[in-house]
C-alpha cells in the first residue's frame, strides 16, 4: 500500500516575530494572503493563520480572521485549508480563545491542550467546547509539547473530555530548548509515547526544522514550517520567505517515499480522527 500522502502545512507569521525580524514577514490580511498564494504554489496544502492588531500585536479576533481567510481566498483559491490558532501568548484566557472560535466557526483549528486544560481547573468548559468542535465538524489539531503534554491528552481522550472525532495532534520540538532550537531527535521519545492512532504533524524551532520535517515524513506524519518558528534555509541562508522553506521540504520530500498532499487530501487527512 502507497504511504499516505503528506500534508505541509505554511506558518508564515506567529504570534512573535515582526518586520524587524524579517522584512518579509508578512503582517497584514493582505500580505498573509498573498504569502498564502506563493506557499500553495511551492507545495504547502495547510496554512496556520495568526492575525495581528494595528500595532502588529498577535490578535485573537473574528472580525480579523473572517477578512483575513477572505482576502486568502481572493489570493490563493478556495481550496487551501485554513486553521485558526488559539493561542494565548499571555493575552488571553481560555474563555476568549473559546469564544473566537465558537464565534469564527473555522474549518480547523490548533489548541494547546496545556492552555484549554490548565492544570487544577475545571475541565467541563473546555470538554463541552470540543464536543461542539466535534459535532461541527471542525478539524481540530491538538498542539503537544512534550511526553507530559502527550500522556495527558490521551487521559484527557480516554475520560471522553477530549472527541477523537476531527482530532489531530502536532508535536512541538525546540520551544523549551536552548535558544529554542530544536534536535530532530527529540520526535523519538514523543512518538512512542503516543498510544491512539491520531494522524500527527510535527513543527520544529530553530534551523533544523527542515530535517525534523522530513524525519517526520519518514515516519509517517505531517509536518508544518514556516517563520512562525525558523528563518532559515537547510545550508543555514536566510530564507528570502516562507515559500522558499516550503520549497525545500517538497524538493527533499521523494527521499522519503511520500508525495505532497493536495489540499483536498489535507482536508480529508485532517478529518479522519
Amino acid at each position: 500500500m502507497s504511504p499516505a500522502p503528506f500534508i505541509l502545512c505554511v506558518a508564515p507569521n506567529g504570534a512573535r516575530r515582526s518586520k524587524a525580524d524579517h522584512p518579509r514577514l508578512p503582517i497584514t490580511a493582505w500580505e498573509i494572503a498573498r504569502e498564502a498564494a506563493a506557499t500553495r504554489e511551492a507545495g504547502a496544502s495547510m496554512l496556520h493563520l495568526h492575525v495581528r492588531d494595528r500595532e502588529g500585536r498577535h490578535l485573537l479576533d473574528a472580525d480579523a480572521y473572517r477578512e483575513t481567510i477572505a482576502a486568502i481566498r481572493r489570493e490563493a483559491g478556495d481550496d487551501l485549508l485554513v486553521q485558526i490558532t488559539t493561542e494565548a501568548v499571555g493575552r488571553y484566557s481560555p474563555a476568549e480563545q473559546m469564544g473566537v472560535v465558537d464565534e469564527v466557526a473555522p474549518e480547523a483549528v490548533s489548541i494547546a491542550v496545556r492552555e484549554l486544560f490548565a492544570e487544577g481547573a475545571d475541565d467541563r468548559p473546555a470538554a463541552g467546547f470540543l464536543a461542539r468542535q466535534a459535532r461541527r465538524q471542525t478539524r481540530v489539531q491538538h498542539i503537544l509539547y512534550d511526553v507530559a503534554d502527550i500522556v495527558r491528552f490521551e487521559a484527557l481522550a480516554h475520560s471522553g473530555a477530549i472527541p477523537l472525532e476531527g482530532a489531530s495532534q502536532i508535536l512541538v520540538l525546540g520551544r523549551y530548548a536552548a535558544g529554542q532550537v530544536c534536535d530532530p531527535a527529540d520526535l523519538i521519545p514523543m512518538l512512542a509515547a503516543r498510544r491512539l492512532p491520531l494522524d500527527w504533524m510535527v513543527c520544529a524551532f530553530g534551523p533544523r526544522e527542515a530535517a525534523a520535517g522530513l524525519a517526520a515524513a519518514a515516519l509517517g506524519g505531517h509536518a508544518r514550517v514556516g517563520f512562525e518558528n525558523n528563518l532559515h534555509l537547510p545550508d543555514g541562508a536566510l530564507a528570502p520567505d516562507n515559500s522558499a522553506l516550503v520549497a525545500a521540504v517538497a524538493a527533499a520530500l521523494p527521499a522519503t517515499g511520500r508525495r505532497l498532499a493536495t489540499p483536498a487530501e489535507a482536508r480529508a487527512a485532517q478529518r479522519s480522527g
